[in-house]
């Protein structure tokens, strides 16, 4: 019973959101004013909070939505004005605009624009022979009147239906800000006391973050609109101030408006001013103005303030564009910034905010270890160099390559990787680390490279325990001990424990150092630490369990109660312990070097 509830609650889900954009989509003319005022309760309420101070919640909030409506009315008329004038003034320049067409078809005759004017005259010319002679029933002729001036203007059925809708807007922002408090709380209530914390951080962040936008949106537009009426006043072309209002208003339609925006003003330039040099200004100034709008203005004021990647917003403009059409377009941010927020706190919205947010989804380490299963080398030498650009180049080999073989290892224990795709992973990562080593050296130098003038070099044993792997991560251990006082021995790793004690009982080398992955059972490495202790009682034994935290061991008791001096969970901490065992190894210290307590089990 409960596989199959589990089988069909996929379906389930689909089936619920099918039903929610399908309401969404029919009943668009309730939601669409609500979701007006929401988000205009959302910009509003930092004006209104000061306000109300000082002169109450009453008086604050009915001044502000008044003010607010007065000066979108009062924009309204004075565009519908201007627009009515400059469509009056057009015939005055007919003239002008048949210039226009006789150069574009002097610069075009002889090429593909005649061509084309060719293929339509021969067109017309077979559709005349086709033509019925005098006197046979012809279909009757329909004329249809010109379209009279002001007749874009809506019908008055329409007009009042917008002013309702309008009227509608207006009181529904009117009581939210007047019971904002009283609806958070409702809201609280419906989750229920115990998502309390939850339902808090997802509603501050939602009004945080949207808030933001509109404001940064609305003073990047405004700094837009300002610098097209002046360049266009500049220039000379009449109603500038239309124009400058016409194109910070359209800047709200993600990437989009900004263009929308510049056609007006352009065929405006070029039916009114003389001559093809400031008609090319007016082009010129819009790219200048909205590169260094997108370049400067928005990575100065709004860069991450909504918060939703590039592709997740595009997606979402499509789909409120498709659900509500032109008012859907304008709301497709700050909805989406909404839906993003409430998925990152809300259990059954996690895969909103997982495809639509901009931070990353995927830490370092998971991300480098997800190329090399895809076999993408050079993806995963761009991980590596964007990691040693950010951070101490010799952190790269315990954030990035070392948890990718740990990865590996886990994936393979778990029967989700071959023997074999796992080698892949070792060899590729052993290719890799040059990379690593060019990198790090190339942005800075280690802080053991003030080591490297030491007079006398102590040899330490490399001990793999397991596999390849734990070879290779004793060879980079071998690339940070470079130009420190010591040198790692790397045994093979399929050297019995009998040769590890032959090794050390030679007596060239005056630490061990046993590499031990997780998550591979610790035991082999135990045993192995008890031996070289019954073997050579005063040996230095370091035993390394690297690991990223998510895998890394729990309890270290029982291989320091086998005999060893120290277990570190990263190559970085492995180091550090070698130069604590310093002043107990059979060779002299550098005086420079720092000394270190030893652990009662060395």
């Amino acid at each position: 019973m409960r596989d199959a509830l589990k089988s069909i609650h996929p379906w389930v889900v689909f089936s619920g959101c099918v039903l929610i954009v399908a309401v969404l989509y029919w009943a668009q003319a309730v939601f669409v004013p609500v979701a007006l005022a929401v988000l205009l309760t959302f910009f509003l309420t930092p004006v209104v909070t000061p306000l109300q101070r000082r002169l109450g919640r009453v008086p604050a909030v009915l001044t502000i939505t008044i003010a607010a409506f007065v000066l979108l009315g009062l924009a309204a008329w004075g565009l519908t004005w201007q627009v009515t004038s400059v469509l009056g003034e057009l015939p005055a320049y007919r003239e002008n605009i048949r210039q226009r067409v006789r150069d574009i078809r002097g610069a075009s005759r002889g090429g593909s624009v005649e061509k084309l004017q060719r293929a339509v005259a021969d067109i017309k010319e077979e559709i005349d022979k086709d033509t019925p002679p005098p006197g046979t029933a012809r279909s009757p002729v329909v004329v249809r009147p010109e379209t009279a001036p002001g007749s874009w203007v809506p019908s008055s059925n329409t007009l009042l239906g917008h002013l309702a809708t309008a009227g509608l807007i207006a009181v529904l922002i009117v009581f939210m800000l007047l019971e904002r408090q009283d609806l958070r709380n409702r809201v609280m209530s419906a989750f229920g006391h115990g998502h309390l914390a939850r339902t808090t951080r997802a509603l501050d962040e939602a009004a945080e973050r949207v808030s933001r936008y509109l404001l940064m949106q609305s003073l990047v537009n405004l700094s837009f609109g300002i610098g097209v009426g002046v360049g266009l006043f500049l220039i000379g072309v009449p109603y500038a101030l239309l124009w400058a209002v016409l194109a910070a208003t359209l800047r709200f339609i993600p990437y989009v408006g900004s263009f929308v925006g510049a056609v007006a003003p352009i065929l405006v330039s070029l039916a009114v001013l003389d001559g093809w040099t400031r008609p090319a200004l007016v082009v010129g100034m819009f790219v200048i103005l909205e590169l260094f709008t997108n370049l400067v203005l928005e990575t100065l004021l709004y860069a991450g303030a909504a918060g939703v990647s590039q592709v997740g917003l595009l997606i979402a403009v499509a789909f409120w564009t498709w659900l509500w059409g032109p008012l859907g377009l304008v709301m497709a941010t700050p909805l989406t910034v909404c839906l993003v927020v409430l998925g990152r706190h809300i259990p059954g919205l996690e895969l909103v905010s997982t495809l639509m947010s901009d931070t990353d989804v995927l830490a370092p380490d998971v991300a480098y270890y997800q190329r090399l299963l895809a076999r993408d080398q050079s993806e995963a030498a761009e991980l590596i160099e964007e990691h040693v650009a950010k951070h101490p180049g010799e952190t790269v080999y315990d954030a990035l390559l070392l948890p990718a073989l740990t990865y590996a290892e886990r994936d393979r224990a778990e029967g989700r990787l071959t023997a074999a795709e796992e080698r892949g992973i070792v060899d590729a990562t052993r290719e890799l680390i040059g990379d690593a080593e060019a990198s790090r050296r190339a942005r800075r130098p280690d802080t053991a490279s003030s080591d490297a003038a030491a007079t006398e070099r102590v040899t330490v044993l490399g001990l793999p325990a397991h596999t390849e792997a734990d070879r290779l991560a004793l060879e980079m251990l071998a690339k940070l001990l470079e130009g420190t006082p010591f040198v790692l021995d790397i045994a093979s790793a399929h050297a019995l424990s009998s040769d590890a004690v032959a090794m050390l009982a030679e007596g060239r080398h005056a630490a061990v150092c046993i590499a031990t992955l997780p998550p591979s059972s610790p035991s082999k490495a135990r045993h192995l630490v008890k031996r070289l202790r019954a073997a050579v009682p005063n040996a230095k034994i370091v035993v390394g369990r690297w690991a990223p935290p998510s895998l890394a061991d729990e309890p270290t008791e029982p291989i320091l109660g086998a005999g060893a001096a120290y277990v570190s969970a990263s190559l970085l901490e492995t180091r550090e312990r070698l130069y604590q065992l310093m002043p107990m190894l059979s060779r002299p210290p550098t005086p420079a070097l720092p000394e270190g307590r030893v652990s009662e089990a060395a």
